[in-house]
């Protein structure tokens, strides 16, 4: 039974934090018989960056559309530091970003743009300009018209518009898309630096390597489904822990690996090879196994899996769930592995 919005169950941090930034639990958004979003659950907690990663189509604008308030659930329910933005606007309070791109008036400068939205806002918005344009790097232009603003110049002016409010939380629908490569990389700068300042941020992308220097934490979703949510460090560490054998006696050799511990996932391959996952010190351990059992070695080497290929491997393919990603529990402090997707 998943913990109820707002819980801290499960969470020994949650007793002093208060209420996460984000918790959605169970959402679902159908369009007809079209079904968006499956029964998403997720939790970004205070200080994360947190990546919404999937390819084009999987549901993570619908989703974020959900979390600010924009669109009704058909099912499951969202709570922004406790509260739902379905009921009240004041879940808001404290959260900003924008959905799909940024508009602004064309006509008009950075500055200009700012001061309207910035009226708009009150709450002393206006005061923050100065300060927001400054973070974005984008004083030097601020008397501009933004029609002549870049892409990645418009999507930081975007960012700036979210700052205004102050905010706490801040999400972020596919900032990097369209940027070339010196713009990617000023916009992962750019959140790092939200970051350091202690705001969470979630971040969605269709792109491993725009969350990978820059998220601690990630969701990975397919056709509306969460199918791996968890550390980045556990995904790096998952890339390196995989290894394929070949033996003399490969029944026997698969024996021996499903029974050794700090060996998981041991199964043979489309090519009839033995592939498992284990920490460095298990696999000393099961070559010795292997050695007693009668099953020699002929070449045990670990694989070429980079994070890319493991993101590959739960957006593409039949479906089914892949191996999980972090190395075998040995110590008991590993993070969960992956649950497949329902």
């Amino acid at each position: 039974m998943n913990p109820e919005p707002g819980s801290d169950a499960g969470d020994p941090d949650a007793a002093h934090a208060g209420p996460a930034p984000i918790e959605v639990r169970g959402l679902v958004k159908r369009y007809g018989e079209l079904t968006a979003v499956a029964g998403v659950d997720l939790t970004v907690r205070s200080g994360d960056v947190y990546g919404y990663l999937g390819p084009n189509g999987a549901g993570k604008t619908t989703s974020l559309r959900m979390m600010l308030g924009l669109i009704r659930p058909t099912e499951g329910s969202v709570r922004l530091f406790g509260r739902d933005p379905q009921v009240s606007v004041r879940a808001l309070e404290g959260v900003a970003g924008f959905v799909e791109a940024p508009t602004f008036y064309p006509y008009l400068s950075a500055r200009r743009n700012l001061e309207m939205l910035a009226a708009y806002d009150g709450f002393g918005a206006s005061g923050r300009i100065d300060d927001a344009l400054e973070t974005v790097e984008l004083t030097s232009r601020e008397r501009d018209r933004v029609g002549g603003f870049s892409h990645g110049m418009r999507q930081r002016l975007g960012i700036a518009a979210s700052l205004l409010r102050d905010p706490k939380l801040l999400l972020l629908d596919e900032p990097a898309t369209g940027l070339d490569p010196a713009g990617m990389r000023d916009m992962r700068l750019l959140i790092r630096r939200l970051a350091d300042q202690g705001m969470t941020v979630l971040l969605s992308s269709h792109l491993l390597t725009e969350v990978e220097d820059v998220c601690n934490r990630v969701a990975i979703v397919r056709s509306g489904r969460i199918v791996y949510e968890g550390e980045i460090a556990t995904l790096k560490r998952g890339a390196s822990s995989l290894y394929r054998l070949q033996t003399t006696d490969d029944e026997r050799a698969l024996a021996v690996c499903r029974a050794q511990s700090g060996i998981a996932d041991a199964r043979t391959d489309e090519h009839g090879r033995i592939t498992f996952a284990a920490e460095e010190g298990a696999v000393g351990l099961l070559s010795q196994a292997l050695v007693e059992s009668g099953a020699l070695i002929v070449a045990m080497a670990p694989q070429t899996v980079t994070l890319e290929d493991l993101f590959f491997s739960f957006t593409e393919g039949d479906g089914a769930a892949p191996p999980p990603p972090a190395a075998p529990p040995s110590t008991g402090h590993d993070a969960p592995a992956p649950e497949p997707a329902r």
